[in-house]
């Protein structure tokens, strides 16, 4: 079973993503990888979510994993349609639970200290911090350095490419999430090249 910290040795951005059109799943995943970036979280934000998903994850290189896992329904879904890992705004030990019957590896999101503890406990130690920058951004996460030395962070929630090279930076983050590489206008526009532009940047982010 894929380990979801080793997602991180596959580049500094894993980009969030909200499909609206089935047909924009398969070239937008081949976009992101032809730019390096090979770790996408697909959000169940939508109605063809999870078809889209299944049609990623065949895509060549991609590592897909289904993101806005809320429920163990969610869990057994995402499963099905073939996702690597899955990934949770908040933590939930049913939630865990399921991750852990179904073997898929969860990146659960936390926001506070509390949070951060009850994952431990649940044996997690590489959190997603959401929503990164409205709970206090590169000064939350070096706060929680202090009390958290061996806890690893994926923050997720407003970052942008300028100020996602803040977040790498600190020693306890291992790669940020954004919806930056994958803008709704260049989708609906099937501007691809565009894509894969945004995603060889954001693969040259950590310096």
């Amino acid at each position: 079973m894929l380990d979801t910290l080793s997602l991180a040795s596959h580049g500094p951005v894993i980009p969030v993503i909200v499909i609206q059109r089935l047909q924009d799943a398969v070239p937008l995943a081949e976009a992101l990888v032809a730019g390096g970036v090979k770790v996408l979280e697909v959000t169940l934000r939508t109605p063809v979510a999870l078809q889209a998903m299944e049609a990623m994850a065949k895509v060549p290189g991609a590592i897909v994993g289904a993101g806005t896992l809320r429920t163990p329904q969610d869990v057994l879904n995402a499963k099905n349609a073939g996702c690597q890992f899955g990934v949770s705004p908040g933590f939930t030990e049913a939630l865990a639970a399921s991750c852990q019957q179904h073997g898929l590896p969860l990146l659960p999101g936390v926001s506070t200290a509390s949070e951060v503890m009850q994952a431990n406990a649940a044996g997690y130690g590489f959190l997603k911090l959401f929503p990164a920058v409205a709970v206090g951004g590169v000064n939350l996460l070096k706060a929680l350095a202090g009390p958290f030395p061996d806890v690893a962070f994926c923050p997720t929630g407003g970052i942008t490419p300028e100020t996602a090279p803040q977040f790498l930076k600190l020693p306890n983050v291992k790669v940020c999430g954004g919806s930056w590489l994958t803008p709704q206008d260049a989708v609906d526009a099937g501007d691809w090249a565009r894509i894969t532009q945004l995603a060889r940047e954001a693969s040259a982010l950590r310096s």
